[in-house]
């Protein structure tokens, strides 16, 4: 167990190595793109603005620190999620989530698309729209697994395909993710993780899309070429996350948990907020955060910031029984448009 202690301290000072060279960088901001990866189509934690890295548990835990995928309440755990993304914009998230208790750990599997809508094809020759339209594909599915040790170090690494897509041309990519989390106290009270997420191949769009026909003069007749543009390559929006949190007992089955997240950004600003949850005899929980981007003024600031908030209803099916229903809700404010709206249906047996 000591070597297995060992191994996990090392794997946490080669993170915050890792991190401290991808430290944010706003000069290098806008120079990444699928950027859909870094939008949290989960109520629970998107009610305390990401901030949970330390104590995230279940199917959520694959988008934000997977190790705590293997911290399930019950042995297994089906998820759904919807995101109104800026309301108003007509842009939306669906997401689907399966959690699997196995031995000391818990596999699962993640599906995240993104809803744009339909948008009018144009041409060079029909700049007005040619009557038909084309819905842009954006989704990335995981394959997770996480695995506990004597219930206070948990590790967990993801594996996912990135796919973006429109119109005859796409973009694909691999992508891992790797977290850890430590609990510690009297009463496991104490709560500590480390997440590195999209790591991962570049990405660059190809396809039948980028293709164009012209003219190739020849000496006796004149005939077409097909030539196809060659677009550039980007980066996956790597991000290394540092949080804490701590829990206040409040009789049997109650609780106010405090928790902080520091997130290093390696192609935009870092950002820093506090958070703080209140879990009534795991019935009903109220939550409320406040995230700052470091060093941005009013202009230059991204709407992952501010103000955010959300509740959770929590019921077993029957009495007495281990099944339970949640409904999971939370709003994150926007400078622009009618902000975030997130609902979750959580079913856990």
């Amino acid at each position: 167990m000591n070597k297995i202690y060992h191994k996990l301290s090392l794997l946490s000072v080669a993170v915050l190595t890792t991190g401290a060279v991808w430290a944010g960088n706003p000069d290098r901001q806008g120079e990444a793109g699928a950027n859909q990866l870094l939008l949290n189509p989960w109520a629970r934690s998107a009610g305390l603005h990401s901030l949970n890295t330390s104590s995230v548990t279940g199917s959520e835990a694959m988008y934000l620190n997977v190790a705590g995928l293997g911290r399930l309440s019950n042995a297994t755990q089906l998820q759904l999620g919807n995101t109104r993304y800026l309301q108003g914009a007509d842009l939306g998230i669906n997401a689907l989530g399966f959690a699997r208790k196995l031995g000391s750990g818990a596999f699962g599997v993640s599906l995240v698309s993104m809803d744009m809508g339909d948008f009018e094809f144009t041409t060079e020759n029909n700049p007005e729209g040619t009557g038909t339209t084309f819905s842009p594909s954006f989704f990335n599915l995981g394959l997770s697994y996480s695995h506990v040790f004597s219930n206070k170090v948990s590790v967990g690494i993801t594996a996912k395909v990135v796919n973006e897509s429109a119109n005859s041309v796409g973009a694909r990519a691999l992508a891992l993710d790797a977290g850890v989390q430590y609990v510690s106290g009297e009463n496991d009270n104490f709560k500590f993780g480390i997440s590195l997420r999209n790591i991962g191949s570049k990405m660059r769009f190809t396809g039948e899309g980028l293709s164009k026909q012209l003219p190739n003069p020849g000496p006796n007749f004149q005939y077409n070429n097909t030539y196809y543009e060659r677009s550039a390559y980007y980066e996956l929006p790597s991000q290394l996350n540092i949080g804490a949190s701590y829990d206040w007992l409040l009789g049997r089955n109650s609780r106010l948990t405090v928790l902080g997240n520091f997130a290093s950004n390696a192609f935009s600003r870092d950002q820093l907020g506090l958070g703080t949850e209140f879990m009534l005899k795991d019935l009903v929980a109220l939550r409320a955060a406040y995230k700052i981007e470091l060093d941005a003024d009013e202009v230059e600031r991204t709407l992952d910031n501010g103000f955010s908030g959300g509740f959770t209803v929590n019921l077993p099916t029957r009495k007495g029984s281990d099944t339970r229903l949640g409904l999971d809700y939370s709003f994150r404010t926007t400078f622009i448009y009618g902000g975030i709206h997130n609902v979750g249906l959580r079913l856990e047996f």
